[in-house]
């Protein structure tokens, strides 16, 4: 009966979003019609920690599970997660972690992740998640400047290997030159070198009394940082994001609540937990809700989704354009079912509507909510809700969270009208405490203006109407300026991928210099993959896809150049993501530029 009343508060509220949007209209346009919004202001915000949080939850959700990690077969309660989360603390405390010291993690995605989040989180340390497709170098650089005192490693996940790094930490009495590591964990497996995690609990954790737990734990304060994420950074060292117990819970609150998240949810995370899609829209937003969260498998894998979605009976999934396009190219196991998938998030880059459409018919994701957000906000900053129009949640992010304040602006720092393109900045709660040592940087992207109020300057074009929904138009440095006309890439991405011959799959558009016009467009493509319905068919030329391009956008507009992955002239078969499934488009310009330098274009 619960569930049915829950399920019919939500077809209510679907029924009747026009009527407030009517309502909007009639009573809410501003006086001054500028792109300044303001989030409510309810619900309170709450002051805890992260420790403060489980308990909270784990109090009065007991038996009820919190957890489910697929590829390992693990099963945690509430309960069962502070637990572990208390016994792998007072080893941390053995080990000598005070409050303020880092602690890094490389791994994949596993039950051993989350325990440690909230272990740290208690004893008052910093959690420093890196990047687990980071190469040696890569690992190296963000241990010695996070100065992470401890690191958990896996040597293995996925297709990820960390061997390198592991002979490396071995053989160097000084692990981390400079950079302060003592000792190495290892998560799973062994070594001649290094203790084990399982070691860890059983050897250590009895040293220390629940008393003396709970003493160290009292004197941890909300707003003390709790996690640093290296931001994927086109150019230049990676930058660490200092992130606080309060950011992060709140932030995981207002998401939850964006998605109608319920004690009888179940959501399917595949995305990775040193991302804030995995660890805040994925494990807070759950826990912060009583829901129980799913790990598919240690890194992306398409049929792990299918299979856990199924098995689990999930009513909720996340996931970046790409991982949807690879799971929507599948054929179904037999037996496959998943009938209660309503809703999920999928954000990270913009998305094409062909693949927001095919999500609700092929998936059932009617509930779905679009999503804007960046790291440096912990993450989320905009979100639309399933209640919205379906019209509302293709082609927008929603609306601004509570408790944020926003403003577009134009590139002499005025707030621009509603209606009109300009970068998007952020304020309120939710903001970063700035990059981990780079003063520099920080004041770059956060700026105080007139009134004394830090606006973090996000860096990308967006746009809002008159309700405040929000549509993100772009990269501020991606905008290509041809003969003096800004032109948007997306816009172009839009129409390519919706080509009637099916066979772009993906599209990356970029600028190109040129010695008139300063800059012209091009084209990446993707091809989907090759099957028996399209095996036969010839993809189209490039002067159809301009063609195709030119019936809707102008002709200014239609790519000069365009060029297929998989070719042997581009030298690549897939589109280069970051760890969060950005596209690299710093990378496809430098490739643009040499392809028709060859050319003698």
């Amino acid at each position: 009966m619960a569930t049915a009343n829950v399920t019919a508060v939500r077809r209510l509220r679907q029924t009747t979003a026009h009527f407030r949007v009517n309502e909007a209209w009639q009573n809410a346009v501003p006086a001054v019609q500028l792109s300044l919004i303001h989030g409510e202001t309810t619900p309170p915000l709450r002051e805890l920690t992260l420790a403060q949080l489980l308990e909270e939850q784990a109090a009065y959700y007991g038996e009820r599970e919190c957890l489910v990690v697929a590829w390992s077969e693990t099963r945690w309660t509430y309960g069962k997660l502070l637990e572990q989360s208390r016994l792998l603390a007072k080893s941390l405390l053995v080990m000598g972690i005070q409050k303020g010291d880092r602690v890094g993690i490389l791994a994949g995605n596993c039950e051993e992740y989350i325990a440690l989040f909230f272990a740290v989180g208690m004893v008052g340390g910093i959690l420093v998640v890196l990047n687990s497709t980071y190469t040696d170098v890569e690992a190296r650089y963000a241990l010695k400047h996070s100065g992470c005192r401890v690191l958990f490693l896996q040597e293995k996940y996925g297709p990820h290997s960390n061997s390198q790094l592991l002979r490396g930490l071995e053989q160097d009495r000084d692990l981390v030159p400079d950079g302060g590591l003592e000792k190495v964990i290892m998560l799973r497996g062994t070594s001649n070198t290094f203790s084990t995690y399982d070691e860890l609990l059983h050897n250590l954790s009895p040293r220390v009394t629940d008393d003396e737990l709970d003493k160290v734990k009292e004197a941890v304060d909300t707003h003390d940082i709790v996690n640093l994420q290296y931001t994927s950074g086109s150019t230049g060292d990676p930058k660490a994001a200092s992130l606080t117990h309060h950011n992060l819970i709140n932030n995981a609150r207002s998401i939850g609540s964006r998605m109608s998240l319920t004690s009888t949810d179940i959501l399917c995370c595949p995305p990775p937990l040193f991302h804030c899609f995995g660890l805040v829209l994925g494990v807070l937003a759950c826990l912060t809700h009583g829901a129980k969260v799913v790990l598919p498998s240690q890194t992306f894998s398409a049929p792990a989704v299918l299979a856990s979605l199924s098995a689990e009976n999930c009513t909720a999934l996340h996931g970046v354009p790409a991982m949807f396009e690879e799971l929507l190219s599948l054929p179904r196991p037999e037996g496959w079912s998943c009938p209660n998938l309503r809703t999920g998030i999928v954000a990270g880059a913009p998305v094409p509507k062909p693949l927001m459409e095919r999500m609700l018919s092929e998936l059932g994701m009617h509930e779905f909510t679009s999503s804007y957000g960046l790291t440096e906000a912990s993450p989320t900053c905009f979100n639309a809700t399933t209640y919205d129009t379906i019209e509302r949640r293709l082609t927008t992010v929603g609306r601004l969270l509570p408790h944020l304040h926003a403003k577009i602006i134009d590139r002499d720092g005025n707030v621009v009208p509603i209606g009109a393109r300009g970068e998007l900045c952020i304020a309120g709660y939710s903001l970063q405490k700035g990059y981990w040592k780079n003063e520099e940087k920080t004041n770059e992207v956060m700026r105080l203006d007139e009134n004394g109020v830090r606006w973090l300057h996000t860096g990308d074009e967006a746009v809002v109407d008159y309700f405040g929904y929000c549509t993100i138009t772009g990269r501020f440095k991606d905008i290509i300026i041809r003969g003096g006309e800004n032109i948007y890439p997306l816009e172009i991405e839009t129409r390519l991928v919706a080509h009637p011959s099916g066979l772009v799959s993906r599209c990356a558009v970029v600028g190109i210099k040129h010695h008139k016009y300063g800059e012209v467009v091009g084209a990446f493509i993707l091809p989907p993959a090759p099957s028996s319905s399209n095996d036969q068919m010839k993809r189209p030329t490039d002067d159809e896809l301009r063609a195709w391009v030119r019936e809707v956008l102008g002709r200014h507009k239609a790519p000069a150049h365009i060029f297929w992955f998989g070719d042997e002239e581009v030298g690549l078969s897939e589109v280069p993501q970051t760890g969060s499934g950005k596209v690299k488009k710093h990378l496809l310009r430098d490739l643009a530029q040499e392809l028709v330098a060859r050319k003698g274009i």
